[in-house]
């Protein structure tokens, strides 16, 4: 169960790009590959906005997910006697650039049926700058044939097949250019960048991983980003509502940004009386911020979610989640400014309303609001109006069920027990020196169980391995506590309610060992 700071601000992105892989969640670290992948800055792209910002501002890990809207792929038509083969770009978009060589290289005679085929993804029409390459030898023309070029392709990262498939195998690409080895065939003109983005389209479908689900497929993240659909159009309230679902059941922060009609303090706080998702998953930062866009040449207003989420993972690298310095150190990088003044006061009234006020300037001397989650002043647990304590929270959460998930590996049984049991100890422990229960008294901090009391019969009968910890409550006693459930096939985490703070005056590690544990429902 590593902590590494850094694996805290990993930052996923959903939304419009230029050009890559669509519903596929692709991992990068550096803007320098998000050009490359999905092609840079786009006017039409918030998204590409956001993660050069993100990236401007210190994070280090960005998952992107591309979604889009009515856009084409382009195609390749290969001459085959009367019907052609066409091959039909993976990726949408005008910006993606293919082209195709047929050979009959070492392709015998009695092999009427065989080709060889290269498909080429070049930087620009015409260019020989070759970004990405597949070469693909003795494929057949027959849709039966185990080498069928329908089934070969299948596995392309370029290019899939139109059906049906030509009677014939496509004819070599003759050579234009005297100087070449080979000659090749052009994507057409067909592709379309499609539409701007709907809610719809960013949300996309669990059942098909599309959309805000294709996450489902990527690693682990800690916070989500989806910028606005447009310059001019925010996400929806029903994408907001997925989206805080979604990473309320995977552990993560959604980070909202306050809508562009917010001009000024006193709009954003009277909007904010009827917020309509109040949530201890996801935090709202306000105002928008002004930055240099280098394809308009001008000072334009951004969303802050990129530039925030950049920072919290800069700051990652220096600070816990759970330490005040983390946030009071979430400095944007010099050349943001905020898009209307907020002062002081503003902030304080803010952030008791559940808004984070965007940070360009240290405040030496001044002790500020600490950073907030949506839960709001009527939240059901208040501890979790505080966006550190959430953090930690949830970095315990997974940290334990992710790095305890060997047990299903092993005999439900008490040696099991005692290794998982020491393992979630000796991690906590190493969060209790480290500060992060530091408002407790010694041997108060935290707990863990890993006996029959967790792993009753019934349970071991469905395949069931639990294992319950807890952390402490800002209130005298409170604990927060959580139930890991493992079993073949997924993994699940419970909040439960132990009675400790109920119990005699019998002392903390007494009131432990007769501890009722709570008996919840599993898968």
């Amino acid at each position: 169960m590593r902590s590494r700071r850094r694996r805290s601000a990993v930052t996923a992105f959903v939304g419009r790009c230029l050009r890559g892989p669509v519903n596929r969640p692709v991992r990068i670290t550096g803007f320098n590959e998000f050009q490359r992948v999905f092609g840079g800055l786009w006017q039409p792209s918030t998204l590409s906005y956001a993660v050069e910002q993100y990236f401007e501002n210190g994070g280090h890990t960005a998952i992107v997910v591309r979604v889009a809207n009515g856009a084409r792929r382009c195609t390749i038509e290969l001459a085959a006697g009367n019907r052609p083969l066409v091959l039909e770009a993976l990726a949408p978009g005008t910006r993606e650039f293919l082209r195709a060589a047929v050979d009959y290289d070492g392709i015998g005679d009695n092999e009427d049926d065989c080709f060889n085929l290269v498909i080429q993804r070049v930087r620009t029409p015409g260019s020989e700058h070759i970004e990405d390459q597949e070469i693909y030898r003795r494929i057949s023309i027959d849709p039966d044939s185990l080498r069928s070029v329908a089934t070969v392709l299948a596995e392309s990262e370029l290019a899939g097949v139109r059906l049906p498939l030509p009677q014939l195998r496509p004819d070599p690409t003759p050579r234009h250019d005297p100087r070449g080895i080979a000659g090749y065939v052009f994507s057409g003109s067909d592709a379309d960048d499609g539409a701007p983005l709907t809610d719809y389209d960013v949300i996309g479908s669990a059942a098909e991983g599309t959309g805000l689900f294709a996450l489902d497929a990527a690693d682990a993240f800690n916070l989500l980003c989806i910028p606005p659909l447009t310059r001019d159009l925010d996400p929806g309230a029903s994408t907001l509502l997925v989206a805080n679902r979604f990473c309320r059941e995977r552990r993560a922060i959604l980070l909202v940004d306050a809508p562009a009609a917010w001009d000024s303090t006193a709009r954003a706080l009277a909007d904010m009386r009827h917020w309509p998702l109040p949530s201890d998953s996801a935090a709202m930062f306000f105002p928008r911020l002004l930055a240099y866009d280098k394809l308009r040449g001008r000072f334009e207003a951004f969303a802050p979610s990129g530039a925030v989420a950049g920072t919290l993972s800069r700051v990652a690298e220096h600070w816990p989640v759970w330490a005040a310095e983390s946030w009071e150190d979430a400095i944007v990088r010099p050349g943001l400014k905020l898009a209307c003044a907020v002062d002081d006061e503003q902030r304080a009234r803010l952030a008791a309303a559940g808004v984070n006020t965007v940070q360009t300037v240290r405040r030496p001397g001044r002790e500020g609001p600490g950073a907030c989650t949506l839960a709001g002043p009527g939240a059901a647990n208040p501890d979790w109006r505080s966006l550190p304590a959430r953090r930690l929270a949830l970095l315990v959460q997974n940290s334990i069920e992710r790095g305890t998930r060997w047990t299903l590996f092993e005999p439900n049984e008490p040696v099991t027990w005692r290794r998982a049991e020491h393992q979630v100890r000796q991690f906590l422990a190493m969060l209790e020196e480290r500060g992060a229960f530091a408002e407790r008294e010694p041997g108060d901090r935290w707990f863990a169980v890993c006996d029959e009391r967790v792993n009753r019969e019934r349970h071991r009968e469905q395949g069931v391995f639990n294992l319950m910890f807890g952390i402490p409550a800002a209130r005298a006693g409170g604990f927060h506590a959580w139930l890991v459930s493992h079993r073949a096939g997924g993994s699940r985490v419970q909040t439960v309610s132990p009675n400790l703070a109920g119990l005699p005056d019998i002392g903390f590690t007494q009131a432990l060992a007769t501890l009722d544990v709570p008996d919840v429902g599993f898968f």
